[in-house]
């Protein structure tokens, strides 16, 4: 690891708005943040782009980055703190573990900002919006809490959209090309590192904000599978 990243490592541990694997707050987010405002997250949040813009947007709400790697955090982390955005902060931990950091109902939306799609059919499993995740999203979202996924992979796009239909999932906003748009919402303007690169070359950036139901997601993983598989022997046949 480079000297540079284990600076950044060291940094992070005294940063007051940067907590590791935070077992020990479970039900406890009002309290570290002083309000009872609601909570969002940034899933994969990277750099921090979106939790510190969103954050800089609502002052009446509470914003959490998530991500593993804390040299990336580091930067987000140290911006906010800066700014001196007390309704930011930043969780050091693999997504998958995030149920265990929240209560039922203690996170009102959540924001999925350029994630690594997982482009192999094999790997369907770890994209953020497969229902192995959205069933741990499920233990910690409140009731009517929004998803929101932004994306310039249309693969994602197409993926999650076919998750959506397969539980027939609420669909409140579907839009293949967000600057295309004549009015663009301010949420949506905010533009991450990677946004920026335009990493698949598809010159679109696409976004989806949906909604899960109360009850945990049935387990069909399988019949998923099996319509991943079908729709990509069509298209290669095409």
């Amino acid at each position: 690891m480079g000297q540079k990243k284990l600076q950044r490592f060291a940094e992070i541990r005294t940063f007051r708005n940067v907590l590791e694997y935070p077992l020990h707050m479970k039900g406890k987010w009002a309290t570290f943040f002083g309000n009872e405002n609601p909570l969002t997250l940034e899933l994969a949040c990277g750099k921090g782009e979106y939790a510190v813009g969103l954050g800089r947007l609502h002052s009446d709400r509470n914003f959490i980055g998530i991500d593993l790697k804390g040299n990336r955090i580091w930067v987000g982390a140290k911006k906010a703190l800066e700014e001196k955005l007390g309704n930011v902060a930043f969780v050091r931990s693999q997504i998958d573990k995030t149920d265990q950091y929240f209560s039922p109902g203690e996170v009102s939306e959540i924001w999925i900002t350029f994630p690594d799609p997982q482009l192999r059919t094999s790997r369907a499993r770890k994209r953020l919006t497969h229902p192995h995740f959205l069933r741990i999203y499920q233990s910690f979202l409140a009731p009517g809490g929004k998803i929101h996924l932004k994306t310039d992979s249309p693969d994602l796009y197409i993926f999650t959209k076919l998750v959506i239909d397969f539980y027939n999932l609420e669909l409140l906003v579907d839009n293949a090309d967000v600057y295309a748009s004549a009015d663009i919402p301010d949420d949506l303007k905010i533009q991450t590192y990677y946004e920026c690169l335009d990493i698949s070359k598809s010159k679109k950036i696409h976004y989806l904000q949906f909604v899960l139901p109360e009850k945990i997601l049935e387990a069909r993983d399988g019949k998923l599978k099996e319509l991943i598989i079908e729709r990509e022997v069509s298209r290669r046949g095409a």
